[in-house]
């Protein structure tokens, strides 16, 4: 896996083809990123991989034939993988994030968010790696906003309880580590379920029936193209700088409700949004929700770390693929 690799070649010639091995440059820096097939994971191996860095993913029911299949509650697969590849980096993506999930299945998850991760870090310590491992805003209450990484968490849910905890396993068994807490996410999805932000798009697009949307809950909705930026010179920065580690924030900077991020969907795409109801409400079902976890991320920006993408680029962006209406498709952007 370091150094020059073979790999096999398919070469055309006048009437024929022949299959052929040729030397390949491997990058002698390697990131080892978990979660690869998720809506981030995808994106952070992307942009690593595209910046000479050696970059191998990991996931389970969808890992092949591109990633590699771990059981990341298996601790022989996790040892086996990071003694074989040596990674200088491990971005820990891997998790259960959709809370009202976490509520209902509070042991398996408790399994994947915390003890996994506290497994990972201790493996990647015994490696030297710096881990990166990814939370969440939910930490807190979102009664006090912004809040600093030194601010005390105080979780309303399940899942912010169990990222909580995911953190500090992380932080007691690899004291070198990075915990990166991040807001609500979208990007280049699979489907459209993929993200709370894009899930949205076909309540937009059906203006045939009206659609409550909740107006009470202030987000801060990031692209994942930026996280993983974020992680890739966080990473780069740790290679020159062994003091960098502990716990970091990134956001966008954009504060918007679900109703209001709809409205700029339904405007991105020249779409009519009177048809959206928001509700001012707090919500009365699943699991509760901290009304503003504002990240304060001004300690990443002092390092000269960070990247941000409009919200109206990036989910024109996103939804271009999922939109109804080829025909208005074609008029306005060709």
């Amino acid at each position: 896996m370091v150094g020059r690799e073979k790999e096999l070649k398919i070469r055309f010639m006048p009437g024929q083809c022949e299959l052929v091995e040729e030397d390949v440059d491997i990058p002698n820096r390697r990131v080892l990123i978990t979660g690869a097939t998720g809506l981030l994971g995808r994106a952070v191996y992307k942009e690593f991989n595209e910046n000479n860095w050696h970059a191998v993913g990991c996931g389970y029911s969808r890992a092949r034939p591109k990633f590699e299949r771990i059981n990341l509650l298996n601790s022989v697969e996790v040892h086996d993988i990071i003694q074989d590849f040596q990674p200088h980096v491990i971005v820990h993506c891997a998790a259960e994030r959709r809370p009202d999930v976490v509520e209902s299945q509070a042991d398996a998850v408790s399994q994947l968010n915390v003890t996994a991760s506290g497994n990972l870090a201790k493996e990647a310590a015994g490696v030297g790696a710096f881990l990166i491992y990814i939370s969440t805003d939910y930490v807190f209450d979102g009664t006090n906003p912004p809040y600093k990484e030194s601010d005390a968490p105080n979780p309303l849910n399940l899942y912010g309880k169990t990222k909580l905890e995911g953190e500090k396993a992380v932080l007691e068994n690899n004291e070198g580590a990075a915990v990166l807490r991040i807001p609500i996410l979208y990007g280049e999805v699979e489907n459209l379920e993929e993200s709370a932000v894009t899930v949205m798009f076909d309540k937009v697009q059906f203006s045939n029936k009206s659609a409550n949307m909740d107006h009470w809950q202030q987000r801060f909705p990031t692209n994942i193209k930026d996280v993983a930026c974020v992680c890739r010179q966080l990473s780069e920065k740790r290679m020159l700088d062994p003091s960098i580690k502990g716990t970091f924030h990134w956001s966008g900077n954009e504060q918007m409700t679900k109703y209001e991020m709809a409205c700029a969907i339904a405007d991105a795409f020249n779409l009519p949004s009177s048809h959206l109801r928001p509700i001012t409400d707090s919500p009365v079902v699943g699991a509760l929700r901290p009304r503003n976890a504002q990240l304060d991320c001004s300690k990443l920006e002092m390092l000269g770390i960070g990247q941000r993408t409009s919200f109206r680029v990036g989910i024109r962006e996103s939804l271009w693929p999922f939109l109804v209406d080829k025909r208005w498709r074609q008029t306005v952007f060709h």
